[in-house]
């Protein structure tokens, strides 16, 4: 190589260096994002489905297909759109009390074990629709899980609720009826608190009333979120 040829070349090699750089945080970036995505256990592959099929049958994996088709479906919908078919697809789904199909006092299942066993109890219902919602993008600041006492039932019940703004009164989500309504028509239930993926808020006539922690403070929830993110299925 001539003089005039290395120094060429040590001009170009910052530039060439730097470009390899940015490609390798660029492929970095990108495989990153595709793990986050996967690590949710909301999004399934369709080796993810065939896996659960060899396992839990052809019915179960028809359930998980249909779900993810919901989503792809929905990607670019309003949000009121969102609303209105995540919560009917999931209310197709088995009401079953924990003790008879999980054999637990009280277990929160994960989406996909909801799916693949088409049952479950007010817990289960509440957070497959948080967790779809959440993956079609609607704001972890616009929806909680919350507990509230069924009064026709007179027992504990969970329901999924969606505040349009912050100070407005949320939208109830509910297993026990197909329609959406304001939580102010919802006078069947009295609302106890609320929680999301950050904060723990006692509940007033709907409304977030009073921050009184994180949500991490709830065992279940933390457990939950944990096998959720590593795509866990605990069924018998």
């Amino acid at each position: 190589m001539t003089t005039d040829d290395s120094r060429k070349s040590l001009k170009r090699w910052p530039a060439q260096r730097y470009l390899a750089a940015l490609a390798f945080l660029v492929t970095l970036a990108a495989a990153i994002a595709l793990t986050s995505l996967a690590s949710e256990g909301v999004r399934l592959s369709q080796a993810d489905i065939n896996r659960f099929r060899e396992i839990y049958g052809t019915e179960a994996a028809q359930r998980l297909t249909a779900w993810q088709s919901l989503m792809n479906r929905l990607t670019d919908a309003p949000e009121q759109t969102k609303l209105k078919e995540v919560n009917a697809f999931f209310n197709q789904v088995r009401f079953l009390d924990d003790i008879v199909h999980w054999k637990q006092e009280d277990y929160w299942a994960t989406p996909v074990e909801f799916l693949i066993s088409n049952g479950g109890d007010c817990e289960d219902f509440a957070i497959a629709k948080y967790y779809t919602l959440k993956e079609l993008g609607v704001s972890v600041d616009k929806m909680s899980l919350t507990y509230v006492k069924a009064l026709r039932l007179n027992q504990a019940h969970m329901v999924l609720t969606y505040y349009p703004s912050p100070e407005a009164m949320p939208l109830v989500l509910d297993n026990l009826i197909g329609e959406i309504k304001s939580a102010d028509q919802r006078p069947d239930l009295l609302h106890v608190y609320t929680f999301n993926g950050d904060n723990l808020w006692l509940s007033k006539k709907g409304k977030r009333s009073q921050l009184v922690g994180t949500s991490d403070q709830l065992k279940p929830w933390v457990k939950l979120q944990s096998r959720v993110n590593a795509n866990d299925v605990n069924l018998n």
